[in-house]
């Protein structure tokens, strides 16, 4: 588990993230390769087979990492995270290997996923947060969020995937336009039918969530 500085034991929020249906694959290697790039210069680092680490200042900081990793792999790769808050304790100075409540809280939210997305009726949930006691920002109203975050996401498109992610990005819909090779007017129906300026707003006050 990475991300907090050796020797620390704090309050953080974990987050833990691996690739649904890995094992069905058709290039593992390739897969592993394409979220390492993505992974590179980020808390976030694989620790076993396609399950990446790492930890975060704040819940609002470790949800838009997982947004910004699930939205640079999509469609190619599906990936589910858990979010956990609470203490994190370096374990190992040598190696930086932690534990902690915020971890176990995050195992618990990334199991909560898995099971979950197999129910045909929540077959887009990909987030989850938990914490450890009272401390850290409520459960039901972050899962609530998520949750219909989740919904939109999982129900677009690639272009308006990759829409999504210029609008992210702070792009205007003018240079959407020409890096699609669509109208300006095309745009703005996407955004506004696949409710993209929606998840923008949304994922800007989860990312001030503390």
């Amino acid at each position: 588990m990475t991300g907090v500085k050796r020797n620390a034991s704090s309050e953080r929020a974990a987050l833990i993230g691996d690739v649904v249906d890995s094992r069905r694959a058709s290039d593992r290697g390739h897969l592993h390769r394409r979220i390492s790039e993505v992974l590179t210069g980020t808390p976030l680092a694989f620790t076993v087979g396609d399950e990446f680490q790492g930890s975060y200042p704040t819940v609002g900081d470790a949800i838009d990492a997982a947004l910004t990793v699930r939205l640079a792999v999509a469609p190619e790769i599906d990936v589910r995270f858990g979010i956990g808050w609470g203490e994190v304790t370096v374990l190992d100075p040598g190696t930086g290997i932690q534990d902690g409540p915020g971890w176990w809280s995050a195992r618990e939210a990334i199991e909560w996923t898995a099971a979950t997305q197999r129910q045909p009726a929540l077959a887009t949930v990909r987030t989850a947060y938990r914490r450890h006691g009272d401390a850290g920002p409520d459960p039901d109203a972050v899962n609530a969020a998520l949750l219909c975050r989740d919904h939109l996401l999982g129900s677009i498109d690639a272009r308006s995937l990759r829409l999504l992610r210029g609008l992210l990005e702070h792009k205007t819909k003018k240079e959407l336009a020409a890096m699609e090779g669509i109208s300006g007017s095309a745009v703005s129906q996407r955004t506004a039918r696949d409710g993209l300026d929606l998840v923008v707003l949304a994922s800007e006050q989860l990312r001030a969530v503390r």
